[in-house]
């Protein structure tokens, strides 16, 4: 019986990308569940471009982590021990663990595993809160439909490849962007994307977006900001939409990018929304319907970036936003 939680607690604050020195190491003894909590076993635990704004005094739309508090994030765990009904000694569970890997947690929150919908790392991957968000921001946020022409930034990483994958299967024309000719060509030979740009080699990212959508972009799928938003902004279609899910290159930025080309907006009638995946909590099963389905019979996939080690989460963190990973970013705890 494990009786020692191995923990990562965040003890500073970043200005910028987060470190090895914002994290400090503990050890404290597994909790006995109270009745409505279960003691779990972490397995896998996700990396996301959320856990770096968390990490503020003030993120906004959710409370901060508190200094010297176990870094927040979500995973998939096996339960050890339940005082919880419905939960059984075995059951595989998602929820929000933290870096940890024998955390004692209530029952709210906790969502037991359907394992004929997918494995543990389907769940972490392609049934997980990136897929989710992906598949909201398409069909919910941009109404994607049949004909569109689409262009999705970060197309390799977790929510890209799955948002791009969403456009294919509704008969859009897709176009990626990513960094690296490595990643390009699994957008194009793997995920089956009409087009790729490697945004690292472009010279005028404007100029390759226009070349591979003459005709204009009526979706685009914004993981990016900063000058990425910019020149998708220059290359939309007249009643173009755009969902705003994330701005990778902004979070940790030292100064913010001043947005030029929001003007065209007017012009053009586009809609320009931003979302948050809880918005469609109510819909998970929907989407997780859809996305199984999916999978199931081949059409969709994604691939994983597994670092093996609790003590790998705050490099994983870091790898997050230098682009060194290739696909869903997940941390493996334990098997």
């Amino acid at each position: 019986m494990q009786n020692a939680n191995r923990q990562i607690r965040l003890i500073a604050r970043p200005d910028g990308l987060a470190g090895l020195e914002h994290f400090d190491e503990a050890t404290e003894p597994v909790r006995q569940p109270n009745t409505g909590e279960v003691l779990v076993e972490t397995l896998l635990l996700s990396i996301d471009p959320a856990m770096r704004v968390w990490m503020n005094e003030d993120p906004g739309y959710v409370p901060p982590i508190q200094l010297g508090s176990v870094m927040r994030a979500g995973g998939i765990a096996r339960v050890v021990e339940s005082r919880i009904d419905g939960l059984a000694p075995g059951d595989l569970v998602q929820g929000r663990l933290g870096w940890q890997t024998h955390p004692t947690l209530s029952g709210e929150g906790l969502h037991k595993l359907d394992l004929t919908m997918g494995d543990a790392e389907a769940w972490i991957g392609p049934l997980g809160t990136s897929a989710l968000t992906a598949y909201f921001g398409m069909t919910a946020v941009a109404n994607v439909k049949a004909g569109d022409t689409v262009l999705v930034s970060g197309a390799a990483g977790a929510v890209g490849q799955i948002a791009a994958q969403v456009g294919t299967l509704n008969h859009c024309r897709v176009i990626g962007i990513a960094g690296g000719a490595e990643k390009c060509a699994m957008l194009r030979d793997s995920l089956r994307l009409d087009a790729a740009i490697d945004y690292k080699a472009a010279t005028d990212l404007s100029t390759e977006i226009k070349q591979a959508a003459p005709n204009g972009v009526d979706v685009y799928f914004d993981n990016v900001g900063g000058p990425t938003l910019d020149a998708a902004l220059g290359n939309m279609a007249a009643l173009g939409r755009i969902a705003i899910c994330g701005r990778i290159s902004q979070t940790a930025a030292a100064e913010l990018y001043g947005v030029k080309n929001m003007g065209l907006a007017i012009g053009k009638r586009l809609r320009v929304q931003g979302f948050i995946v809880s918005d469609y909590n109510a819909r998970y099963g929907e989407a997780r319907a859809w996305l199984a389905g999916e999978l199931k019979a081949g059409r969709l996939q994604q691939r994983l970036h597994i670092l093996d080690g609790l003590e790998h989460a705050p490099s994983g963190l870091r790898m997050l936003f230098e682009g060194g990973n290739t696909g869903k970013l997940a941390i493996r705890v334990a098997t």
